[in-house]
C-alpha cells in the first residue's frame, strides 16, 4: 500500500510541475485564442489552470502528511546487517622489551659542552 501510495504521490507530482509549467507568467495561462468565451478561451484556461493548480497543491500536500505518518508508523521487523562492518580484532599485545642496562658513570666518554 505504502508503494502505491508513493507511486500516486509521484504521479500527482508530475501534474503539478507541468499544469504550473503550462501557466504564463502574466496570468494568460496556455496563449491559446480561441472563442471569448468558454474553457479554451485565454481567460477561461487561466481560471482552469489556476484552479487545477490548487486542487493538485492541495491535495500534494495531504498526501506528503499522509505519507510521514505512514513512514513513522511502519517498523520493520528485521534489521538487515549484510553490509555491518566487523569490529577489527583487537591487537596482540607487544612483547616486553628488556631495560637497558645502565652505562657505567664515567667510561671515559668526553662530556659535550656548550
Amino acid at each position: 500500500m505504502f508503494t502505491f501510495l508513493l507511486v500516486l504521490h509521484a504521479i500527482i507530482a508530475a501534474a503539478l510541475v507541468t499544469v504550473i509549467l503550462m501557466q504564463r507568467s502574466e496570468g494568460g495561462g496556455l496563449g491559446m485564442g480561441g472563442s471569448p468565451s468558454g474553457l479554451m478561451s485565454a481567460r477561461g484556461a487561466a481560471d482552469f489552470l489556476t484552479k487545477m493548480t490548487a486542487i493538485l497543491a492541495t491535495v500534494f500536500v495531504c498526501m506528503s502528511i499522509a505519507l510521514a505518518f505512514i513512514a513513522a508508523s511502519r517498523q520493520t521487523q528485521t534489521i538487515d546487517t549484510s553490509l555491518a562492518r566487523t569490529p577489527p580484532a583487537a591487537a596482540a599485545p607487544a612483547p616486553a622489551q628488556d631495560a637497558v642496562p645502565n652505562a657505567p658513570a664515567d667510561n671515559g666518554a668526553v662530556p659535550l659542552q656548550r
